[in-house]
């Protein structure tokens, strides 16, 4: 009786390994399937309603009051009506690359954020990231834009980081302390420029994702640019390079500019980046 239970157990799970798509979890949809008659270029869409929610919810430090904007019924609607609002583009119409990149890193953000939502109060995304059975926020929950379901993964793996723009590494936030602060206005293709470059220079500003000891020629940086580091060049030196213009004094970035130096990277703070649990909420 018992080797027959076994084997009854063994080819049940057979089974559900084989079939496709059994080991992801439900998944959860944002936005709408807007016909393609309906449907605009990404130069056309208008992100002033997440402009004003970050602006309302998000401080200067990129913390999120979650409590709050939950407890919303009214802003929760704005936030799935520019989710439904970014459903309306077209991804294969023509349109400009800063206007393409701002509206990729704002879908991204505010999915993100839409997700950590339904979830609140939770304590980081980690929690909601299963490996095999159930939902997993970065695969499962889709935002659909021009008829096509996006994940988070998606978005950021097989469109921005095809743009080779490096620096959307600091602007699109999963809602960790780890992260680059999520910066409380609005990606706009006429400012994408300026906004890149203040936040990359406030992300290594931050020690908890940049050191330098010039003794020892050892760069500490951020898991980040582990993860991700052949964006920035193909090589050490020249990943080096690539963030020179933006660290924080001018010895590392005198070294980081001539690819000089040793580099070890920083334990990720998965935390997440709520403005009830921020170190200065406790004082």
């Amino acid at each position: 009786m018992k080797k027959s239970v076994l084997l009854f157990a063994f080819f049940t799970m057979a089974m559900i390994l084989s079939t496709p798509n059994s080991l992801a979890g439900a998944k959860v949809n944002v936005g709408q399937n807007i016909p393609a008659p309906q449907q605009i270029s990404i130069d056309q869409i208008n992100p002033s309603q997440w402009d004003a929610l970050l602006k309302k919810y998000v401080n200067e430090k990129g913390e999120v009051n979650y409590a709050a904007w939950k407890q919303s019924a009214e802003d929760m609607q704005t936030l799935d009506a520019f989710l439904s609002h970014l459903s309306s583009a077209n991804p294969k119409a023509q349109a400009s690359v800063p206007a393409k990149l701002a509206f990729w890193i704002n879908a991204y953000n505010a999915v993100t954020v839409r997700g950590i939502l339904r979830e609140y109060p939770t304590t980081s995304i980690k929690n909601h990231t299963a490996k095999l059975f159930g939902y997993n926020i970065w695969d499962d929950l889709l935002l659909t834009v021009g008829g096509q379901p996006f994940s988070l993964n998606q978005m950021e793996h097989e469109v921005l980081r095809k743009m080779g723009e490096p620096r959307i590494h600091f602007a699109i936030v999963c809602a960790s302390r780890g992260c680059p602060r999520l910066l409380n206005e609005a990606y706009t293709a006429t400012r994408l420029e300026a906004q890149l470059t203040t936040n990359t220079k406030v992300f290594f500003a931050n020690p908890n994702n940049f050191q330098y000891d010039p003794a020892q020629r050892l760069f500490r940086l951020s898991s980040i640019l582990d993860w991700f580091g052949s964006d920035f060049g193909s090589d050490q030196a020249g990943q080096l390079r690539r963030i020179a213009p933006y660290l924080p004094s001018q010895q590392a970035a005198t070294a980081a500019a001539a690819g000089v130096g040793t580099v070890r990277y920083l334990d990720y703070d998965w935390g997440l980046n709520d403005q009830a649990s921020s170190p200065n909420a406790r004082r």
